[in-house]
């Protein structure tokens, strides 16, 4: 089972079918989802979402829903996952926040709490993340959590990054 973990200001919990709605509100913003993937309904967002969290039961990790600590508002989602739509990537670390919590420091919060999941509890080898190479908010985020740039990968138009448990985290 998925934990809850509490970071400094974040709680991250396992998703749960009444956070779809909310956050296809922020998924379904083109502006703030400009350089990643972004829904076109709720119908087609629900069942995109909901593949990423049957990820618990079919790997035992998932992404976590994301919820500001202060003001208990689901701000976003992100975590660990196998891409269930393309699962050939391996292990990725993925997020997607509200624009009204950018600049925060959430994403990098996430991130450490990921890392830390993911190679103490989950003793998993390496994590990989993506990022569009104009996104230099999220670039920088991976970049000062650790992550290595690996390459450009054209096939998705993304910078590939990896961290491994001898990057010395």
């Amino acid at each position: 089972m998925l934990p809850i973990i509490q970071t400094a200001h974040l709680t991250l919990r396992p998703l749960r079918q009444e956070d779809f709605a909310p956050l296809y509100q922020i998924q379904s913003d083109p502006q703030a989802m400009q350089y990643t993937y972004t829904a076109t309904s709720l119908a087609e967002f629900t069942e995109h979402i909901q593949a990423y969290a049957n990820l618990e039961t079919t790997i035992g990790y998932a992404p976590w829903a994301i919820i500001e600590r202060t003001t208990a508002m689901l701000c976003g989602w992100g975590g660990l996952c196998i891409d269930p739509f393309d699962p050939g990537w391996g292990v990725e670390l993925s997020y997607y926040f509200s624009p009204t919590v950018w600049g925060r420091g959430y994403a990098t919060e996430l991130t450490r709490a990921t890392l830390d999941y993911g190679f103490a509890t989950l003793q998993l080898p390496a994590i990989g993340a993506f990022a569009h190479p104009d996104n230099g908010a999220s670039n920088r985020v991976l970049v000062k959590c650790g992550f290595h740039f690996q390459r450009y990968e054209p096939k998705l138009a993304r910078n590939y990054y990896a961290v491994d448990t001898t990057s010395g985290l």
